[in-house]
This record gives structure tokens, C-alpha cells and sequence, in this order.
């Protein structure tokens, strides 16, 4: 089902898929230095919260390769968390390779970072995996109770572009084509950044049917009955289930209860934050004015152009992030099982 690889580690340098370029065209990019790495995930030539805290990982080990010592450890390790402050995957995987690291000698801190690495990677497309087999209860559900494809809505991109392998929100539609059940994705365009067509170009890819649709035009669907459920990831989800997502998430989550149709987060345990206690608390990233006022796209010969919707002096306000509060989501479907949003620490006792 996966057409192409994310990110591929070497040990001392990365291979990115480089997400500016799609769909337009493939393009991949080598980070063989911590500045390079930092650039790809600020710039988002990756993006997707498993996959960011995963070339994270890469980043320290690249990092350590050359100069281990604990101010380049820290170094490397503050740099990097600086990149992106919403998604909680960055952090986690951050501490996960401070805790590994800062006890080992110098000497061995290299080869450890890019061993902890991969185990990430590896880790990352299993979770996903066990996401998708636990979501395709639901598609299997409503698929039991009518004739026709399963019609599900997503926002933003939550596939295998955004992760090691899988996807978070689509692996569950992934799950279902394997299973020989229909289904038919509502990918909404996701402005200003448009990672709505990152969705579109993935599924097209991965042979799955789908309507690109206009951010506006995802409540008249819903009141209209033609969604069976909706299905998003998430960025950061706080330790009584409220969900930060990317921009536009809320707005689905309001309709979907307004119209009595399941909304449901696809989270990994890696982006959950128990130490933050409610929505209230996850820092929202404001990005550039530009990605309003300007958008880029081939012209008839196939060369990137940028076109000007605003003047340069009009004010924008640019939060890449909202967050759905707990009341509107029917579960979050993890790695480990389905759960209310208020009882996340059943499936993960440990952080109770």
C-alpha cells in the first residue's frame, strides 16, 4: 500500500522525502548535518508528528557523529525542540534519546543515538499498523449495517507521508482495502498549507477512492449524511483527551456532533502527553503571514509559480494548530485499543 519511503537512516546522514514538492512532483533531500535536519522539520520538507520526532532522532545522532560531549548533546538537543513546539513527538523522542544518552560515555554516544534511531522508525510503523487493525472495527461496523463504501472524512495529512509507515488517521482505510472493505475518503484541502492534496495524492497512490473537497464545504456534507464517520490525527493529545490537530480539526469536530457522526483522533501512545492536563495548556504554533497571503503551484508548463492572494501589507494571524476539546470526540484509537478520551489511562496504566 506504501508507494514510497519517508526516511531512511545511514547512520550518519538521513534521506527525506521532501513534502514541499508534492504533489507537484518527488523529490528527496540528504540531511548529513544538525542544521539541515532542524531546517527540514521548521521548513516542513517533513511533517506529520510521528514522522518529525522520528528524523529528530536521526538529527542527534547525526549530531553526535563527529562530537559527542554533553554541550554538543544539549546542543543538538535544544536546537532540535526549538523547531516545531506542538507536536509532542518531537519532545518525546528528544527525551527518549536524552534519557538513553546523557548516562553513556562519549565514546559511545554515537553509535547508541543511531541505534535508538532506528528502533524508532521501526517502532513508529508497528504502532501504525496496530492503529489501523484496531480503527478497522469501526469501518467494519458501519459496513456491516449498509451496502456501499464506508464514506470517511479526514483532515490535513495523517497517512504514510506523515509517519515511518501506515499513517495514523488513513491506517485504518488502509486496513480496510487489505480487508476487501470499500471505502471512500472525504479529504478536505486543508489551507494555508494544503496538506489536503499531500491526502489526495496518497490515496490516488494507494488506489483508495476519494473527493478532494473545500475546507468550507465539510459541514454541508456532514449535515447532508454523506459521512459515516471522520477520522483525524493529531499532533499533541492532552492527558484528558483534548487533541490539538491542524487548523480546521475543531471545526469538523463541531459539525460531526452537531450531526450526530463519530469523530475520532488516531493517536500513538508517543502523542499523548500525559504531563499536560487539558487542551488549554499545548502551546500553538503561529507560522509566517506568507502562507496566506501567497500559494504555489505548477503553471501549464509545469513550472512552480507563486501567486499573490493578498498584498504584502495585509495583516494575517497564521495558527497552524486548534484543539478539539474532549466533549466532541467519540475515541481515540491507539496502538493499543479504542478509548473515551477521559480514560486514556486504561489502555496506559503506567501514566495514571
Amino acid at each position: 500500500m506504501q508507494t514510497l519511503t519517508t526516511l531512511s537512516f545511514r547512520d550518519d546522514h538521513a534521506v527525506i522525502l521532501d513534502q514541499t514538492a508534492l504533489p507537484y512532483r518527488r523529490a528527496t533531500c540528504t540531511l548529513d548535518s544538525l542544521d539541515a535536519v532542524a531546517h527540514a522539520i521548521r521548513s516542513m520538507q517533513v511533517r506529520g508528528a510521528p514522522l518529525i520526532g522520528a528524523t529528530a532522532a536521526c538529527g542527534v545522532a547525526i549530531a553526535l557523529r563527529n562530537q559527542a560531549d554533553d554541550e554538543a548533546l544539549a546542543q543538538a538537543l535544544d536546537r532540535l525542540a526549538a523547531t516545531r513546539p506542538t507536536a509532542v513527538n518531537l519532545r518525546w523522542a528528544l527525551e527518549r534519546l536524552a534519557r538513553l544518552l546523557r548516562p553513556l560515555p562519549e565514546r559511545d554516544r554515537a553509535a547508541a543515538a543511531a541505534r535508538e534511531a532506528h528502533r524508532i522508525i521501526a517502532e513508529d510503523a508497528d504502532t501504525n499498523r496496530r492503529i489501523g487493525e484496531h480503527g478497522l472495527a469501526l469501518i467494519r461496523t458501519i459496513a456491516a449495517a449498509r451496502p456501499g463504501p464506508v464514506r470517511v472524512m479526514t483532515h490535513c495529512n495523517a497517512g504514510w507521508l506523515a509517519t515511518c509507515g501506515y499513517g495514523t488517521a488513513l491506517a485504518p482505510v488502509y486496513a480496510a482495502r487489505e480487508a476487501g472493505i470499500p471505502t471512500e475518503v472525504w479529504v478536505s484541502e486543508t489551507r494555508p498549507r494544503n496538506q489536503g492534496l499531500l491526502t489526495a495524492w496518497e490515496l490516488g497512490e494507494s488506489g483508495v477512492p476519494f473527493n478532494l473537497i473545500a475546507d468550507n464545504a465539510a459541514g454541508f456534507l456532514l449535515a447532508r449524511g454523506d459521512v459515516d464517520l471522520v477520522i483525524t490525527g493529531a499532533d499533541r493529545v492532552a492527558a484528558n483527551g483534548d487533541s490539538a490537530n491542524k487548523i480546521g480539526t475543531y471545526l469538523k469536530a463541531l459539525a460531526a456532533n452537531d450531526n450526530a457522526v463519530p469523530f475520532y483522533i488516531a493517536s500513538p501512545a508517543s502523542t499523548i502527553d500525559f504531563g499536560c492536563p487539558h487542551g488549554g495548556l499545548i502551546p500553538i504554533e503561529d507560522r509566517g503571514g506568507e502562507e496566506i497571503r501567497q500559494l504555489s503551484a505548477p503553471d501549464a508548463a509545469d513550472c512552480l509559480r507563486t501567486v499573490h492572494l493578498a498584498n504584502p501589507e495585509v495583516a494575517c494571524r497564521n495558527p497552524a494548530f486548534d484543539v478539539t476539546p474532549a466533549r466532541l470526540i467519540t475515541g481515540i484509537i491507539t496502538e493499543c485499543g479504542i478509548s473515551a478520551p477521559g480514560a486514556l489511562t486504561d489502555l496506559f496504566p503506567e501514566h495514571a
